[in-house]
């Protein structure tokens, strides 16, 4: 699967790790920075990410901040993302099945590694339920 992944300064460390997990598991990975820790701003990162995701250069996005509050904003603003703030693999399975998430926001600050982990893996491997849930998703984007 090929997967955009950006993140800013809170957010880097998480990142390499959870992008080397990606390549370990054979994902091919298109990464939109940040490069270090210096501190930057998170839409720099976002807003490639997500666009990478609403043009098909990448099947799915992860998005890592502190909170993951400020690049799930900004990557909501992108016609047809549907960015989701997970801090449990439950919420990022859920995610996927009702809401057809395709991008992933992970808060940094607020979980481990491994739960991080976890949480890609469901988030990948997780297909959206449609039915019931496909008539609410097509309301989401704006008239």
């Amino acid at each position: 699967m090929k997967i955009a992944i950006g993140a800013d300064h809170a957010g880097y460390d998480l990142k390499e790790l959870v992008k080397q997990h990606l390549l370990d598991n054979a994902h091919h990975v298109l990464d939109f920075g940040t490069h270090g820790t210096a501190s930057v701003d998170y839409p720099d990162y976002a807003h490639p990410t997500a666009n990478a995701v609403e043009t098909a250069q990448a099947e799915m996005g992860i998005l890592i901040c502190g909170s993951a509050n400020g690049v799930a904003i900004t990557a909501n603003k992108h016609a047809g993302i549907r960015a989701a703030l997970c801090w449990l693999p439950q919420i990022a399975e859920l995610a996927r099945q009702h809401n057809n998430a395709n991008i992933i926001c992970i808060p940094a600050r607020f979980v481990s590694t491994q739960m991080a982990l976890d949480m890609v893996d469901v988030f990948l491997s997780t297909p959206f339920e449609g039915g019931r849930h496909a008539n609410r998703v097509a309301k989401i984007d704006c008239p």
